[in-house]
């Protein structure tokens, strides 16, 4: 029934015409006097913001702020961490090629469009980050690695807090996302950002086919999630990570033993 309920109320105000309203709004100069009371409302630390609030052009500018030089060092661990955020999930993809988030179990051949592509992570491992709306929304590489493939799928998106994950029509797998399939020096990975409701975008920055460790290469408008997938092997997550647990671009992840 809760269930039931949630999906009928996202769905009211999850369409076309209001997206498009609040992503105008986000963009338009007007927008720039909201930043003050966002800042406040998600508690932002600016310490390392690339320049004071007040040079922003818009909200959308705000969201999609860059970072000071150095705030991110990348650690020396065989995979870090692509984005700001919560470690949602993490651990080891199931048979059949599914996945559990918040209790609901998740295809990988659905998520990523492709059978095929599916069966190469059968036997591996997880990773699920969510970055809410007072996180740096910018998306680095976790990896040295070469793209392999990158494509979208998907078209509307529903929240992907902890609500919308645990009530919401499987908004991993269902929502407008970008996958790109890496190969990199410790086997191939796949990196799916995720769109969330509303301003659902994601921008790509680096347009080339090699991705270096720690350096940007997209970044989302508004919150959303980044779900890495990692082939078979012997890959095991950093000792500090834990579900629920804070973690910053360019920490370590995981290594390969």
């Amino acid at each position: 029934m809760k269930r039931w309920m949630y999906q009928s109320m996202i769905e009211l105000g999850n369409g076309k015409t209001s997206s498009a309203a609040l992503k105008r709004f986000a963009q338009s100069a007007i927008s720039r006097k909201a930043i003050p009371g966002f800042i406040n409302a998600y508690k932002i630390d600016l310490g390392d913001v690339d320049r004071p609030s007040g040079r922003y052009t818009s909200l959308h500018d705000f969201f999609t702020r860059s970072l000071k030089a150095g705030t991110r060092p990348v650690a020396g661990a065989d995979l870090v961490s692509p984005v700001d955020g919560r470690v949602e999930v993490h651990g080891a993809i199931q048979e059949g090629s599914r996945f559990q988030v918040k209790g609901i179990g998740y295809s990988l051949a659905e998520l990523l469009g492709s059978e095929q592509m599916a069966e190469r992570y059968a036997n591996g491992q997880y990773a699920i980050l969510y970055l809410s709306p007072a996180d740096y929304h910018r998306i680095h590489s976790p990896a040295d690695g070469e793209v392999l493939k990158q494509y979208m799928l998907g078209d509307k998106s529903y929240p992907v807090n902890r609500l919308g994950l645990t009530y919401g029509k499987s908004p991993i797998s269902g929502n407008r996302r970008l996958i790109t399939e890496l190969k990199t020096p410790h086997g191939q990975v796949l990196v799916v950002k995720v769109g969330a409701m509303y301003v659902n975008s994601i921008e790509l920055t680096e347009f080339g086919k090699v991705w270096k460790k720690g350096g940007e290469v997209a970044h989302f408008s508004f919150g959303s999630t980044v779900a890495l997938f990692f082939e078979s092997g012997h890959l095991q997550f950093d000792a500090k990570i834990h579900d629920g647990d804070r973690i910053k671009v360019g920490e370590p992840l995981a290594y390969m033993v």
